[in-house]
Order: C-alpha cells, then sequence, then structure tokens
C-alpha cells in the first residue's frame, strides 16, 4: 500500500519517534493487539495523562474506522497483489505533538462523499463540530457499522485540529484513502 502520502509521512517520521506501525490485513484480533500495544507504549510515556488519554481515544476510533470500512471486502484482492482489507496505521512523536496516521482502500464510488463530509468537518470550528455530531447523531441514519460516521467527527472534536487527508486512485474499483490526524 505505498501512496505518495504514505511514502512523504514515512520520511516525515524519520525525524520522529515512531511508536506504533502496522501495515497488512487488518483484523479484530490485530486491533486488540494494536491497542494493547499502544496502550502500553503510551504508559510508558512522560506526557500529561490527559493528553495520552486524548491520544489513546483518537486511536481506537482510528482503528476501528479501519477495521469497520475494511471488513466488508474479506479477500478481495487488487491487481497488484495486495488486499483490499490491507491497512497501513502509524503512531508517531515529535517535541509535544503525536502523530497519527491512517490508510485504506476504499470504492472509488465512496470517495467524493467521504471528501465532502471531511471537508465540512475541516470547515466547522469546535461549536460547529459539537452541533454538527448532534446533528449526525439525531438524524438515525446509521451505517452498517452501527455508526453515521460520527468517529470521524468525533476525531476532529477531539484532536482540536484540522484533519489532513488524500486519496489515490489504485484501480477504477479502488483507491486509498489516508487521514493523517495531529494530537
Amino acid at each position: 500500500m505505498e501512496t505518495s502520502t504514505l511514502i512523504e509521512f514515512k520520511e516525515e517520521i524519520n525525524s520522529q519517534e515512531l511508536l506504533i506501525s502496522f501495515e497488512g490485513e487488518i483484523t479484530e484480533a490485530e486491533v486488540s493487539n494494536i491497542l494493547q500495544s499502544v496502550e502500553s507504549r503510551l504508559e510508558s510515556e512522560d506526557e500529561n495523562p490527559k493528553k495520552l488519554r486524548k491520544v489513546y481515544n483518537i486511536l481506537v476510533e482510528a482503528l476501528q474506522n479501519l477495521y469497520h470500512h475494511t471488513d466488508k471486502y474479506q479477500d478481495k484482492s487488487l491487481g497488484n497483489g495486495n488486499k483490499v482489507k490491507s491497512v497501513a496505521f502509524y503512531l508517531s512523536r515529535h517535541d509535544d505533538e503525536y502523530f497519527i496516521l491512517a490508510a485504506n482502500y476504499i470504492s472509488t464510488e465512496n470517495i467524493a462523499s467521504l471528501k465532502a463530509k471531511l471537508d465540512k468537518i475541516n470547515s466547522l470550528d469546535k461549536d460547529g463540530l459539537r452541533d454538527y455530531y448532534k446533528e449526525v447523531l439525531d438524524n438515525g441514519q446509521y451505517s452498517v457499522h452501527g455508526g453515521g460516521g460520527l468517529g470521524i467527527i468525533d476525531i476532529a472534536r477531539k484532536s482540536g485540529n484540522k484533519l489532513e487527508y488524500s486519496f489515490q486512485e489504485v484501480t477504477t474499483e479502488f483507491g486509498v484513502f489516508v487521514l493523517k490526524i495531529k494530537v
């Protein structure tokens, strides 16, 4: 799952402290293993406990998104040998900031709606995000995963920063969605 955004991020984290990295097919067991590793690693950090809790909660949301949005693809493969269920996930630290990068394959037909949602989220301030979260919660339109896109709104709310993202076409059917979160 090499895209220009992932390559740039890997180059960027060479100057940072890489805390956790995962590339491969995501499963429920892998999500649990990653979260246990992250929790152990964060406990050893000399950092404000409130900030560490925030980082951990955002990681949970990001990993759940990766798992739930690739789960439906099961064993579907791309022409390059990668499985659509493959993801990339990194947690790094530089000075007092944490960076989370999550990447997964996405159906090209879903890119426009996700981009519109991310642009809307990035256009909102703290109060606007709170109101948008309530609006989505109240509209009663939930996905097959039980959420209505609340996870990505929650990530933006908890991080307090704009979400950086990119899409890169891989095939006519699939692209790669890369989300970078600064905490």
